[in-house]
């Protein structure tokens, strides 16, 4: 599976991209926000990797993880989509984007193209995202995409030991028709 915008595409995940996802999981910037903690090694890293291409091959499918790449094929980061439960048509999405490519609208791209996925590909009725409160750049990503914001979850979030808050986020498939045409 592969979609893509004019500035990036989202690709299925391969092992080769395992030293790329560890340098962007070793980043202090991106664990800020990030309840998995930095790795200690690539081994660390690998499990979940190796997971995310497993599931792959999983039907019903639970879960998608995608490298984002732009139009040059470098690899930007990571973006995820959670299934949840079929009769609800509900997914979750998460990604993690490297500090070299912060502030020019490509996380907000690689969103907009996961929404396409989820509501055109697998015709979900709602899609969700979450972020700690602080996390302000990702409040506006997910803004920009079109998502909502519905509340915040309190200490919701494990963050380096310490219990934060959450803002809880979602779009609808009727907002996705009427907002993201400009793909």
């Amino acid at each position: 599976m592969k979609t893509e915008t004019s500035k990036i595409q989202l690709r299925e995940l391969v092992i080769g991209d395992l030293d790329n996802i560890h340098a962007l999981h070793s980043l202090p910037e991106t664990d800020r926000f990030n309840t998995l903690g930095i790795p200690e090694n690539i081994g660390e890293t690998e499990k979940p990797v190796e997971s995310w291409i497993e599931s792959q091959n999983k039907i019903p499918r639970k879960k998608y993880v995608f490298c984002i790449e732009d139009i040059e094929k470098n690899f930007i980061g990571l973006l995820g989509i959670n299934m949840g439960k079929p009769n609800y048509r509900k997914a979750e999405i998460w990604y993690k984007v490297h500090p070299s490519y912060w502030n020019n609208g490509l996380a907000t791209d690689a969103v907009k193209a996961a929404l396409q996925f989820c509501f055109e590909q697998l015709h979900l009725h709602r899609v969700e995202a979450g972020c700690a409160v602080a996390n302000m750049a990702s409040v506006k990503v997910l803004e920009k995409a079109g998502f909502v914001k519905e509340g915040i979850e309190r200490k919701n979030l494990p963050i380096r030991g310490e219990w934060v808050d959450n803002y809880t986020f979602s779009i609808l498939e009727e907002e996705f028709i009427k907002t993201i045409k400009d793909l």
